[in-house]
């Protein structure tokens, strides 16, 4: 079975991950796992704290790639050299990089772009608009130049979306659409799917089919059956799966998806497929 995790990030890469055992960090990994559901060991990730553990773990779980994200916020900063030193050599780790122009200026967010994805190879831009300071919705127009720039170079945009985003008012897939009708070419990843707002996310993935889901550890929480149910229909091209490891454990992920209700060939596409049109793989 060919799989895609689409959000997939080893231990080591930051605190917030669970990098050190003992802290206070790890402790909030640990209860967030048994918040979503994990089974058994809530400290699984423990072996992705060296790169070769992480690695293991992906090729234990049979992984055909595993997406490695970075971040740009004013709390937490992954840098893109750093997702690069990453996923570099490894054909089965994909890296996503981050910008935040209102840090970096428009300008500077484009010429890191650039470095990005032509000089360092990373397959897409991640963008967090409600975790900035101030916090923004997507349709904010500091983020239009970068959009129109992805657009024309068919750079795939990742979106943080979710409950986690310090204002819940900032977690409003509804704001979504006038960008993707303003940029109709232009591949909308949302991590997190927009969880629990998921009537509204599906709403507004259903007017518009560049708009991809990616509800990832929410998608075994209360009010998720509907993308499952939305995926046996018009969603079927247009959700991808992501264990959002190391918040839940690859595996477990995987073989929990199975048993959601999803058809056979929605599956595959849920998997694998969706994500492997999106990369062009």
């Amino acid at each position: 079975m060919n799989v895609i995790d689409m959000r997939c990030r080893p231990a080591y890469l930051h605190d917030f991950f669970g990098a050190t055992p003992g802290s206070a960090e790890t402790a909030t990994a640990r209860w967030l796992n048994r918040r979503v559901g994990t089974r058994g060991d809530d400290e699984h990730f423990a072996r992705s704290r060296t790169a070769q553990g992480f690695l293991d773990e992906v090729r234990d779980a049979g992984l055909s790639r595993a997406v490695v994200v970075g971040r740009h916020t004013p709390s937490q900063h992954l840098p893109n050299d750093l997702i690069h030193s990453i996923v570099r050599d490894h054909q089965e780790l994909l890296g996503i990089a981050s910008i935040d122009p209102a840090l970096q200026g428009i300008d500077g967010a484009l010429d890191e772009i650039e470095r990005a994805i032509s000089t360092l190879g990373l397959a897409g831009i991640d963008l967090e608009p409600g975790f900035g300071e101030p916090a923004r919705h997507a349709d904010d127009p500091l983020y239009w130049p970068i959009y129109a720039h992805l657009q024309a170079r068919g750079i795939p945009l990742f979106l943080m979306s979710g409950p986690t985003t310090p204002d819940p008012a900032f977690n409003n897939p509804e704001r979504l659409a006038s960008v993707a009708r303003a940029f109709p070419q232009l591949s909308i990843v949302c991590y997190h799917g927009y969880w629990p707002n998921v009537q509204q996310a599906l709403g507004v993935a259903f007017r518009y089919p560049n708009i991809y889901l990616v509800p990832d550890m929410y998608l075994f929480q209360p009010g998720s059956e509907a993308y499952v149910q939305a995926a046996n229909g018009f969603l079927a091209e247009q959700l991808l799966f992501g264990s959002s490891y190391p918040f839940r454990p690859i595996g477990q992920s995987i073989e929990d998806l199975q048993r959601l209700g999803f058809k056979p060939a929605v599956l595959d596409n849920v998997l694998y497929g969706n994500a492997a049109r999106l990369f062009g793989l």
